[in-house]
């Protein structure tokens, strides 16, 4: 398969001297400021970044450091979750202080072993509440591939940024699809890796009971696999560390054992499915057929029960969370201060019920990994929803909740199980994206990445916008 244009090209040519990381840092720079109209980025540090690619090209010594595999590459940071030193985090509310960050996290210090050079933070709704990103205090996160329309959330504005060339990848965070539907929404590839693998302490703020997981948006699966093989393992952290069976980038494109795959084409819960996006999910199907594998078709009523358990724990965490979070609720938008409400009046009791509904749920589906070794549906019900689907200035938490699981229906069952699950471009409709999602047990990363690359070179995708600073 031909090498994409991603973060490793750029890599590449900073390696060959071909470009330099400060000429890379530059051309970010000028495309963020071009792109500044659809709100990707809600804060620039330039010094910083100039600063950080100018001690890069500095160290010779760096450029033959194996672990850098995306050496000088320009990277942006999400506004939620993992601190980077010097840039401040505030979640798109006015209730939190702007305060650089006076130390990277774990993720971070594995970030910058990678090579890459933080220089910025995206957009996100406000605490990441919403599969759209418009926060109050702004910039209202547009689609680079329609304006009139959402580049999902809560990672909206990391997957604009990439989607519009700014960096070839960025920081993205999944509690609820957080990665998954942006990446759909803009034609990206999105993973949410397992439970465990990837780092979040020291301070661990951004855990809510297990069900997030922190990588990127990309724009290729060598890209995802490269910086999964940099950034899992010895995560440190509250759960058993998984062997994910690397270096995944290197076995990329070793084609997976005959497997059997779970077709779902209709959604268990809410809304349908729009015809185009089950017949992506079909038209996948019938690739992976054809490079062997099984089919079976998952009738919604099995999914049903896990599904609905899984909504279930993931509002009561969300919402205990943000009650620990906020004390003053006068700052903040309307569904935020009903959010935390919620999580005032749940009691001990509810949130112990919630974290034992949330062990049958992975349970339930380790069951169903009996049967079938991965799950392939939908990612989304239709296309990139209209900026304005998800408002925030109402107090209906059941009603938004509702809404995004009517778009993103398969969702949130992978955050409570804590398997892997990525969804990836398939195929377009009206000129926009169509995804599907690979769903597989613990530790199934690199199987569902080697599965993602048959339906890649069945169905490539492309970018309108090059990555800024990379060669032609």
């Amino acid at each position: 398969m031909t090498e994409p244009l991603d973060g490793l090209a750029l890599a590449a040519a900073i390696r060959s001297g071909r470009t330099t990381a400060t000429a890379a840092m530059d051309a970010a720079l000028s495309r963020a400021d071009d792109c500044a109209p659809l709100g990707a980025i809600r804060h620039l540090a330039a010094d910083l970044g100039r600063a950080r690619a100018a001690r890069t090209d500095a160290d010779p010594q760096r450029r033959s450091d194996e672990r850098a595999a995306f050496l000088g590459v320009p990277f942006l940071m999400k506004d939620l979750g993992a601190a980077a030193e010097g840039l401040p985090i505030v979640c798109s509310s006015r209730a939190i202080p702007p305060v650089p960050a006076a130390a990277d996290s774990d993720l971070v210090r594995r970030f910058r072993q990678a090579g890459l050079i933080p220089f910025g933070v995206t957009t996100v709704p406000e605490f990441g509440l919403s599969l759209s990103s418009e926060p109050a205090i702004g910039p209202i996160v547009r689609n680079p591939l329609d304006p009139a329309r959402t580049p999902g959330g809560s990672s909206g504005g990391a997957a604009a940024a990439v989607a519009a060339g700014i960096t070839a990848l960025a920081h993205a965070t999944d509690a609820g699809g957080s990665i998954r539907v942006p990446a759909a929404c803009c034609g990206l590839v999105g993973l949410k890796p397992t439970r465990g693998a990837i780092p979040a302490g020291p301070g661990f703020g951004n855990h809510l009971g297990g069900l997030v997981s922190e990588l990127v948006v990309s724009r290729s699966l060598r890209d995802t696999a490269a910086i999964l093989d940099c950034c899992a393992g010895h995560a440190r952290g509250p759960c058993p560390d998984p062997d994910l069976g690397g270096p995944l980038r290197e076995r990329l494109d070793h084609a997976p054992a005959p497997r059997r795959i779970g077709l779902c084409l209709e959604a268990p819960t809410g809304g349908g499915i729009g015809p185009a996006q089950r017949d992506a999910v079909r038209h996948a199907g019938d690739v992976l057929r054809s490079a062997g594998h099984r089919i079976h078709d998952i009738a919604p009523d099995r999914l049903l029960p896990l599904i609905e358990d899984a909504a279930l724990v993931f509002d009561r965490i969300i919402s205990v969370n943000l009650a620990r979070l906020l004390d003053d609720l006068s700052e903040v938008e309307p569904l935020s201060a009903a959010v935390a409400r919620r999580g005032q009046a749940i009691t001990a009791r509810d949130l112990q019920a919630a974290e034992l509904t949330g062990v049958r749920v992975a349970h339930g589906l380790w069951t169903l990994f009996a049967e079938v070794d991965v799950l392939l549906t939908p990612m989304l019900s239709g296309p990139p929803p209209p900026l304005g689907s998800f408002p925030t200035d109402h107090g209906d938490v059941a009603l938004h909740w509702r809404r995004m699981a009517e778009c993103a229906p398969f969702a949130t069952l992978a955050n409570v199980a804590g398997t892997p699950a990525l969804s990836i471009p398939h195929g377009l409709s009206d000129g926009l994206p169509l995804s599907v999602q690979l769903i597989g047990p613990m530790a199934a990363d690199g199987l569902l990445l080697r599965l993602a690359r048959r339906l890649q070179a069945a169905q490539p995708w492309h970018f309108a916008a090059p990555i800024a600073g990379l060669p032609a």
